[in-house]
């Protein structure tokens, strides 16, 4: 959901770049950061697990225009590849306003792709929304290698509601930008006709923090739901419930205040991360966290 800040006249749109691992979507994002200007983007954040990674950044399009006087500021992120990281792609996709499916064009990674789409379907279901309400568009990465699907036979399998869908070779930078800008152009379209709520929700970077929490103390093996007509499972041991301002302790590090609840028990906590930066970007650990004595 569209957030206002009455302060920046800005409106703050998310879009989340979805699909299964390893099919490019962190290329998409890396390459869309580099091409963008320095004083119009944000720094390209990364948070690490074990075998996956989140990366998120935002940016300012002057060149698209204004909605009712307030420029529009979208915030990029990738989700998790891994299906073991669920519990983070729900943290990712919440509130999204535009998503871009990511489907490997190989013909090996077909059922993948298949299964990552109705992931997407059934995590959506889950906060209560439905894949047709999202401005949405797929685009058909990896066709520069051997052995891939053609453009028809991917909406096919892929795309019964005839959504935009674009070739790409996100290594080379092909096709990334157009698919950027196609979903840019539907959420602001969609944004024209609704009203986007003013409200101090929490940052990009609180709202990863807050995931990578969750996710480190194991809010990802809990097993899914059962069906609908079974009992409903016990709340899961760990739960987030809040996240607050981010505050500063020193040149590399944040401090952030993190409200969770473990086993039913409210209790808070403070995460500090250390930021340095690796071969690939800027890159945000824990370095440690404690109980709020306070």
């Amino acid at each position: 959901m569209a957030l206002m800040n009455y302060a920046k006249r800005e409106i703050n749109a998310k879009i989340v770049y979805y699909g299964p691992g390893l099919c490019g979507k962190t290329t998409n994002i890396k390459f869309i950061h580099s091409k963008l200007r320095p004083d119009s983007r944000g720094k390209l954040l990364s948070l690490a697990t074990e075998t996956d990674r989140t990366l998120f950044f935002d940016f300012l399009p002057v060149e698209l225009g204004e909605v009712r006087g307030f420029k529009t500021r979208f915030h990029l992120y990738t989700v998790p590849g891994q299906v073991f990281y669920n519990s983070t792609r729900q943290m990712v996709l919440k509130g999204a306003d535009g998503i871009i499916f990511v489907a490997d064009s190989q013909r090996s990674m077909l059922e993948l792709n298949i299964e990552s789409i109705k992931n997407l379907r059934d995590n959506l279901a889950e906060q209560g929304r439905r894949i047709e309400d999202i401005p949405m568009v797929i685009q058909c990465n990896k066709r520069d290698l051997p052995d891939v699907l053609s453009i028809d036979e991917l909406s096919r399998a892929l795309n019964p509601r005839g959504l935009p869908i674009f070739g790409a070779s996100a290594a080379n930078g092909e096709g990334v930008v157009q698919t950027l800008t196609s979903i840019s152009k539907m959420v602001l379209h969609k944004l024209q006709q609704s009203s986007p709520a003013a409200t101090d929700a929490p940052s990009a970077e609180q709202e990863l923090a807050a995931s990578y929490r969750a996710l480190r103390k194991g809010a990802d093996r809990i097993a899914d739901a059962p069906p609908r007509s079974v009992a409903p499972p016990p709340p899961p041991p760990v739960a987030v419930t809040g996240v607050g301002a981010v505050q500063q302790a020193g040149l590399d590090r944040l401090r952030i205040p993190v409200s969770l609840r473990l086993h039913g028990v409210p209790q808070n906590f403070h995460l500090q991360l250390l930021l340095s930066a690796d071969q690939n970007g800027p890159v945000a650990q824990v370095e440690f966290i404690e109980r709020d004595k306070s």
